[in-house]
């Protein structure tokens, strides 16, 4: 009798685990309520993306370097999504240069990357600092503006982000870009 107990618990035990399979080496960075401008003078914010999963990144219009690629390669992703038939799952880029990248000029960046803007929302209207403070905060990403450079400095990753606002996973958004693996992670998360 007690073999058949400890065996049910076994089982029980597995089957728990089989139920709640997690992406590999999960980062589980809880997100702050946010709420910022859209491309379409909206706001939208973490209340806006609840239930549903996302990806998000940090890119500025004038970038010379990293951002036309990660902006490329969302846009890619944003088709891999679709073609997927995955439903559910925002884009998100927030600006590193809120001064320069009003709502119109993130509107027109995205468009030459034949983004699809029906469920990818490029965020403005906050400060330099607030952005600063907020992506460190966040997703424990750098973000500087130099004095003598318009350039600047920020991370280059693709973020996952599960309905509840917590960060998952991170990903090379330059060069690459685990397409596949990414997908196959966004659906671990939406059957969680």
């Amino acid at each position: 009798m007690h073999q058949k107990k400890h065996l049910l618990l076994v089982l029980f035990i597995l089957l728990l685990s089989a139920c709640s399979k997690d992406v590999k080496d999960p980062l589980n960075y809880k997100l702050n309520s946010f709420s910022y401008m859209d491309q379409n003078e909206e706001n939208y914010g973490l209340t806006d993306l609840k239930g549903k999963v996302w990806i998000a990144d940090f890119i500025f219009t004038s970038c010379e370097t990293v951002c036309p690629p990660m902006t490329a390669h969302m846009s890619k992703l944003q088709q891999e999504v679709k073609k997927q038939g995955l439903k559910n799952v925002e884009f998100i880029s927030f600006s590193v240069d809120p001064q320069k990248d009003s709502p119109q000029a993130l509107k027109a960046y995205v468009n030459k990357f034949n983004g699809d803007l029906s469920n990818w929302h490029l965020l403005t209207g906050y400060t330099q600092k607030e952005i600063k403070s907020f992506a460190m905060k966040n997703f424990k990403v750098f973000v500087q503006k130099p004095k003598d450079t318009d350039q600047i400095i920020h991370g280059t990753s693709f973020f996952l982000i599960n309905q509840e606002g917590i960060v998952k996973k991170n990903y090379n958004g330059v060069s690459d870009v685990p397409y596949t693996q990414i997908i196959k992670d966004i659906k671990i998360v939406q059957d969680n």
